[in-house]
């Protein structure tokens, strides 16, 4: 009966700092803050960091890997350890301190449907030099922004859209007129055909799983 009300349970023992250590290496850490002699805490820290290090004995002698140790000893002790640190010891407001918040790309493009890279690709083209390559480059974009329209619209679209749109995205630097772009239905029937050949290819997988393991007389 005296062992059944002498039980421990984890929710009333205290809350472990570090829960992958465990509890006993808890209680070693306890133990080497009430030591008064500071040689023999010395001792009993170093003690302590070999213990943990046999965890991982593979990084056991890595200088960054015990530089970790120290500070989880430090840390599981609540910085209440007062020993020698062969490294800089880091002090509880330094860990407790919040990161400073990192910048996000703010971008709000006008048309959004047709991405990013446009923009990018846009900003290249108006660098370059007036010519066939420059003229191929511009054909190239005001042909992918017309597929990325039909992605959001998915019916038709005018070219002369594009090409208004071209111009406000490249602040005038890019008009173009008289250029004939890809005919929708093309870029639809490439999509469709996409769609068939991969369900078409899921189906063929399915089937050869079906008749995986099957008897052939």
């Amino acid at each position: 009966m005296n062992l059944v009300e002498n039980l421990e349970y984890n929710t009333e023992r205290s809350h472990l700092i570090i829960p992958e250590y465990g509890r006993h290496f808890q209680k070693m850490v306890d133990h080497a803050v009430t030591i008064e002699d500071r040689e023999e805490r010395n001792k009993i820290a170093k003690s302590i960091i070999d213990v943990m290090g046999n965890l991982q004995p593979h990084l056991r002698d890595v200088p960054d890997f015990q530089h970790k140790l120290w500070d989880q000893l430090f840390i599981m002790s609540d910085f209440k350890l007062d020993v020698d640190s062969p490294f800089p010891i880091t002090s509880k407001e330094v860990l407790q301190q919040r990161p400073e918040p990192l910048e996000y790309p703010q971008n709000f493009p006008k048309y959004r449907f047709y991405g990013n890279n446009i923009k990018r690709m846009i900003d290249v083209a108006v660098e370059w030099d007036k010519g066939d390559m420059r003229d191929g480059l511009e054909y190239a974009i005001a042909n992918h922004m017309k597929k990325c329209y039909l992605n959001w619209n998915k019916d038709t679209v005018d070219d002369q859209v594009i090409f208004k749109h071209l111009y406000e995205l490249s602040d005038g630097k890019i008009n173009i007129v008289d250029e004939t772009l890809t005919d929708s239905g093309q870029f639809l029937k490439n999509r469709v055909a996409k769609t068939v050949r991969s369900n078409n290819s899921g189906k063929k997988n399915q089937r050869n799983n079906n008749n995986r393991g099957k008897k052939r007389y």
